[in-house]
């Protein structure tokens, strides 16, 4: 794989991901074009999606909302990136 590449998402020169973090096809495409620091977004991204949505990483249905959600992310493919409601942070009373 190449060191440095034009990431797919953000459109900057760097470093690449150099490793397939999936064993899927989009994981091969996106560690040949997606850059680290774009993974790194997309890594909070997912943990707030897990948190959010209360979401069993163990459950296949789980795997493809977040695959879903990650070809969006990275690529605008197939509707919207799921929302997490952010209105209340920081007023929420236990």
């Amino acid at each position: 794989m190449a060191e440095t590449i034009k990431c797919k998402r953000c459109g900057q020169q760097r470093p690449a991901l150099g490793y397939a973090p999936v064993p899927t096809e989009l994981g091969q495409k996106i560690a040949t074009e997606i850059c680290q620091p774009c993974w790194s977004e997309w890594l909070g991204k997912q943990t707030m999606l897990i948190n959010h949505y209360g979401l069993d990483v163990s459950n296949p249905e789980t795997h493809d909302f977040l695959f879903d959600n990650m070809k969006t992310f990275f690529y605008g493919e197939e509707g919207n990136l799921a929302t997490i409601d952010t209105t209340k942070q920081g007023s929420v009373k236990w």
